[in-house]
């Protein structure tokens, strides 16, 4: 029977969370760098037990880890991200007379046939490669070099990378999205980028359809159509049905079209997961009610998934890097939340339960299935 590997970072840590295919027991293990903050943990697609993970804290600056044994043991990995060997210093020589400095590591994503090769979103917003297992990373020019870089402006958050998505049926393209740029699309493995942006309305900047400057949340697609692109913008979730190129609204009859996360169903391509927050200044459920929102039409017409979860007084949020899709038979979705909850569905959002509580708040969940 296939195991199910649940990776979560929070604030003070990483969690790692296995059950077997029935996903009904579960054993917890952790906390991995307690007292660290660990933006994102994921594992390779090419290899089930090589798993990367990014921590930071005020004091030790940004490190990333390397486990080969799926997250038994550790190493250091990245410290080539520094500037003369020094950790925490983020600084970086780009060619020109003085190093740039970044902040964090947000996102990780390791490509989806070599175990070795992996990529990062950083902040202030820029993408970098490793092709030897993290140990030295190689910044993507081509993206910062955009003319359009100058008008990036940091979103709540600061300036992040916090998505890549890789397109599996061609290995020279690749999405990733910026907060509060945009989203950009490369077709020949990074070298040039442009903005893919048309279609967005964006009221709280002074071009509301500007080439950039759109406060993207999260993207997503899925793996058998990755022409077919969903967003959750920082308002309204939008589709794009030719990679980009173009978005039309979706939102249809949520209770409010803001929110982080945005996911898609593992067999169902047209099945799509958010969890509508009440708004940009109050970074909670609705009614106080924690419910995730599904749509079997690819959006517009959405259902309230609320059996399990808490529906009086729940005033936690849920990050844009929190929810994530296993690809077993019967379709499991996962999120964690401020409140240091993880709660699952092993029937496709029909029914949740906390599979675990009481942790951190959870910046990332991520999953993997394994033989």
């Amino acid at each position: 029977m296939s195991k199910v590997r649940v990776l979560v970072g929070t604030r003070k840590g990483a969690f790692i969370l296995t059950a077997d295919g029935k996903r009904e027991r579960w054993d917890i293990s952790g906390p991995h760098f307690a007292g660290w903050e660990i933006y994102h943990l994921k594992g390779s697609p090419a290899d089930p037990n090589r798993l990367y993970l990014s921590q930071s804290s005020g004091w030790f600056g940004q490190l990333i880890e390397r486990s080969n044994d799926g997250g038994k043991t550790w190493e250091a990995a990245g410290n080539k991200f520094t500037y003369e060997g020094v950790p925490g210093t983020h600084q970086w020589y780009d060619g020109t007379a003085r190093p740039w400095e970044f902040k964090r590591v947000w996102h990780l994503e390791p490509s989806l046939t070599d175990p070795d090769t992996v990529y990062a979103g950083i902040e202030d917003a820029a993408l970098f490669r490793s092709t030897d297992g993290g140990q030295n990373w190689q910044e993507l020019p081509g993206l910062r070099g955009h003319g359009s870089g100058p008008r990036w402006q940091p979103g709540a958050g600061g300036l992040c990378l916090h998505t890549i998505l890789l397109d599996p049926s061609d290995r020279r393209r690749m999405f990733i999205a910026i907060s509060a740029a945009g989203a950009f699309r490369t077709d020949d493995s990074g070298d040039t980028w442009r903005p893919i942006n048309r279609g967005l309305v964006s009221q709280y900047i002074p071009e509301p359809t500007a080439e950039v400057g759109h406060c993207v949340h999260r993207i997503a697609m899925h793996r058998a159509r990755p022409g077919v692109l969903f967003m959750q913008k920082h308002w309204d979730v939008m589709r794009s049905d030719d990679a980009g190129d173009s978005w039309h609204e979706v939102s249809g009859n949520l209770p409010t079209d803001f929110g982080f996360v945005i996911d898609v169903h593992a067999h169902e391509p047209e099945t799509i997961y958010v969890v509508p927050i009440k708004s940009d200044s109050e970074h909670f459920p609705p009614d106080g009610k924690l419910r995730v929102y599904r749509s079997r039409t690819g959006g517009n017409d959405w259902e309230a998934l609320n059996k399990g979860l808490p529906q009086t007084n729940c005033y936690v949020n849920v990050l844009r890097d929190a929810m994530a899709i296993d690809s077993l038979d019967s379709c499991g979705v996962y999120f964690g939340t401020t409140g240091g909850q993880v709660y699952a569905s092993p029937d496709g959002g029909d029914n949740w339960s906390a599979i675990v509580r009481d942790l951190p708040a959870v910046l990332s969940v991520e999953v993997q299935t394994l033989p």
